[in-house]
């Protein structure tokens, strides 16, 4: 409704109940009601969804629509990143929210820093989900609060376009309420627990989820070794669950992101159940590392495979994980992805160890021959050394060009003496177009860094910290912070205007008319910064 159907709709609630609501003003209640769009989760998680599988659609038109998001660990830095983009940019279009597992664990946890290995409690993540869209929303409120300001400052001044002005911005306003991927890990357990955790997340607002194919109570960071994969039919099941949890919720168009760790897991908890050659579960055993072997020599507790007449012994470790065949991982996260995509799954996640467009791309041409639509979410990791990964990219193409490449030293291109160089130049320039050199070539339709508001936030900390407490004192905050905030339009400079306490005076003064004890008043120090 418009700003003025609220209002009439509220002056005749008002009017209905004989005078004993006389005290209510229906313009406070229409302007309480527009800062309160979303009533719970649910809504949220419909319209978000609504979004991105509009975005999908503009992705598969157009690949140069490709969509970006953050990590955010935190409801505030969810709030100012999406305050700094409508400030920056004019809108929110194509860009969303990452909540991320790994974040969860190193910062959220009641255990205090973890590795991603999901052991935080897992309602830590619904907990996330709900505080990001709650400083979200109070984004919201906050803009349009400072909107019915305007409006009320241009009447007292009797300037009707002024008021025009700013009605029509509330018309028009664009919420800060964005999608949000957020990550399930491998879903804490079976997919009982899945599907459980999963309504959990939906109900506080999530919108899609990125569940991954390793053991839940053998999970490790994608990044990192060791990772133990499941056979596909216990994945399958998983994806069922997250889809049901959708479902019962209404939200039909949920988004279920799926994620192979397979290109960096050589190993398997389990061996697949087969009922056929060629079956779903003989290929995931097929890539297994066996030896043939003579019924005469097995062994005591040997498992034994009877493929094409012959009798295999797959390779078990004394922590009695199987282990696939080397060299097999691409292969594995080609038949993960298309089995996904066959059963249910809407986007693709392949986690890799560099950020390479040919290697990714590599892969999806051979999903995409099988479903053709298939797209990509991809981690943009601040797990890989971008400068130096890219930088041997370049070393590598110039010496196949057969260019002079005498002045570098390949092991050492992070070194500062390289930054002005024409190779560092190059590097640099692939960097800068790989998220739009990854959408066109390699199906990614949505780009994401997992955590790195947890880099920013450390490096700004270690920033203030060397100059407040060295030599510079006071002025190490006023030059690298309260200046550069002012000076750059940063809206939490006004710090009690960010936490609510303009809305909370609006409030008062709904309640308690001419007597409400406001905190806005000429004593404000907030007043300095104009």
């Amino acid at each position: 409704m418009s700003y003025q159907e609220f209002k009439n709709s509220a002056q005749k609630l008002i009017n209905d109940q004989n005078g004993t609501w006389a005290g209510i003003d229906a313009e406070s209640v229409a302007r309480m009601q527009l800062q309160n769009r979303f009533k719970t989760g649910l809504d949220i998680a419909k319209y978000t969804a609504a979004i991105m599988r509009e975005d999908m659609a503009a992705y598969d038109a157009d690949s140069s629509k490709y969509t970006q998001s953050l990590g955010c660990w935190h409801g505030f830095i969810a709030q100012q990143k999406m305050i700094s983009i409508k400030k920056h940019f004019g809108d929110t279009k194509r860009r969303y929210l990452y909540l991320s597992g790994w974040m969860v664990a190193a910062l959220r946890s009641e255990f205090g820093p973890l590795p991603d290995q999901s052991m935080h409690e897992k309602t830590s993540v619904p907990a996330l989900i709900e505080e990001l869209y709650t400083f979200l929303r109070q984004a919201d409120s906050r803009e349009l609060n400072l909107l019915f300001r305007d409006i009320d400052a241009a009447r007292e001044a009797g300037d009707t376009a002024a008021e025009n002005a700013a009605m029509d911005k509330v018309e028009n306003f664009q919420t800060h309420v964005v999608p949000i991927i957020a990550d399930i890990d491998a879903g804490f357990g079976n997919a009982e627990a899945t599907y459980l955790l999963a309504k959990k997340m939906i109900e506080a607002g999530a919108c899609a989820l990125q569940i991954e194919n390793q053991v839940s109570d053998e999970k490790q960071c994608g990044h990192q070794d060791g990772k133990v994969t499941v056979p596909h039919e216990d994945f399958l099941a998983k994806i069922r669950a997250c889809r049901y949890a959708f479902l019962e919720l209404g939200v039909e168009d949920g988004i279920i992101v799926t994620r192979t760790d397979s290109l960096g897991a050589g190993l398997t908890k389990q061996i697949a159940v087969s009922n056929e050659p060629g079956d779903l579960g003989d290929q995931y055993n097929s890539f297994l590392d066996c030896e043939e072997i003579d019924p005469a020599t097995a062994k005591n507790g040997d498992v034994i495979l009877n493929r094409d007449g012959k009798l295999l012994r797959p390779k078990r470790l004394p922590s009695n994980l199987f282990q696939f065949k080397p060299g097999t991982g691409e292969d594995r996260c080609v038949l993960d992805s298309i089995t996904s995509l066959q059963n249910g799954a809407d986007l693709l996640w392949i986690e890799t160890e560099k950020p390479h467009v040919e290697q990714i791309a590599g892969m999806m041409d051979r999903i995409r021959e099988v479903v053709p639509n298939a797209k990509l979410v991809y981690n943009n990791s601040p797990s890989f050394n971008w400068t130096l990964n890219f930088r041997q990219q370049v070393y590598d193409a110039m010496k196949a060009e057969g260019l002079d490449v005498s002045e570098y030293d390949r092991d050492a291109l992070m070194d500062a003496k390289y930054d002005d160089t024409e190779l560092g130049e190059a590097a640099d320039k692939r960097i800068r177009t790989f998220q739009a050199d990854g959408s066109k070539r390699a199906g990614i339709f949505h780009h994401l860094i997992t955590l790195p508001t947890y880099h920013t936030a450390a490096l700004s900390t270690d920033n203030l910290a060397k100059e407040y407490f060295g030599d510079a004192g006071m002025l190490g905050y006023v030059l690298g912070v309260q200046r550069k905030e002012i000076r750059e339009g940063i809206a939490c400079v006004k710090h009690q205007n960010m936490s609510g306490s303009d809305i909370g005076d609006d409030h008062k003064e709904y309640f308690a008319g001419e007597a409400a004890l406001k905190a806005g008043g000429a004593h404000n120090t907030m007043n300095q910064f104009g």
